[in-house]
């Protein structure tokens, strides 16, 4: 186990091809400009006490263990790394991602996934409100519930809920899929549900497997419901006012 960097206090050490931060010892900073500009595949992040941040902006096909709970926007703009967070995370994880895969083993604040463009994000646990927000492309499987306004704008990509949505699912949506495994509080603005087809049915087997969940049983693709748009709203027209 060799020392590197801030190390000088033990913070910060590689081993077996594995560089550990430890951020109680050592600073975010530190740790991202090293993520940024990496000298190993493999990165381990300890203690990661809350912090905001964390490895955002990774632009290389890294492997990215977080140790615990992170904070607003973790692995935000994601472009191509493999970033798992054993714990929580706060507003924004995963925002603007481009590529790649991030995991989060516990639950979701809000806004999970915004505007993510490509990759695949997936939460084992629940999500709150706007999970999905003017996503253009994301994928997002959720093991347990989301909260109200999600998909909101969402353009592209495609939305998994193994548990149930709430209120305004969808409002605004574009063109995105979204499958729904429970109950739906309510449809948002020109959101429809959609009959659910063979090739939904393989794409949502896929999106499940992918995430690392069995589609049998209760997760039998079958048994969620398609929503998408009703195209209602794509150019303002005065008939259609009563529903903007």
């Amino acid at each position: 186990m060799a020392p590197l960097g801030e190390a000088a206090g033990g913070s910060v050490v590689e081993d077996a091809g594995t560089v550990t931060f430890d951020l109680a010892a050592s600073s975010l900073r530190a740790l991202n400009s090293a993520l940024h500009a990496p000298t190993a595949r493999r990165y381990e992040v300890l203690r990661p006490q809350g912090a905001h941040a964390i490895a955002a902006g990774v632009r290389e096909p890294l492997t990215i263990d977080v140790r615990g709970h992170a904070g607003y926007y973790c692995a935000g703009m994601n472009d191509g790394a493999t970033i798992t967070v054993h714990g929580n995370v706060g507003t924004g994880v995963a925002e603007n991602m481009m590529s790649g895969l991030v995991r989060v083993r516990g639950d979701a604040s809000q806004s999970a996934g915004a505007t993510g463009h490509g990759g695949l994000l997936v939460i084992e646990g629940s999500a709150s409100m706007r999970c999905g927000i003017s996503m253009k492309g994301l994928d997002i499987v959720v093991g347990g519930d989301i909260g109200p306004m999600s998909a909101f704008m969402a353009q592209a990509g495609r939305l998994v809920v193994c548990g149930d949505a709430g209120d305004g699912l969808g409002d605004s949506i574009y063109e995105a899929r979204l499958y729904v495994r429970g109950k739906v509080g309510s449809l948002g603005a020109d959101c429809v549900e959609k009959e659910l087809r063979a090739e939904h049915t393989a794409e949502l087997a896929a999106l499940l497997m992918a995430a690392g969940i069995e589609p049998v049983g209760e997760l039998a693709p079958e048994r969620f419901r398609r929503f998408g748009s009703a195209r209602r709203l794509y150019h303002f027209a005065a008939g259609n006012s009563a529903v903007y």
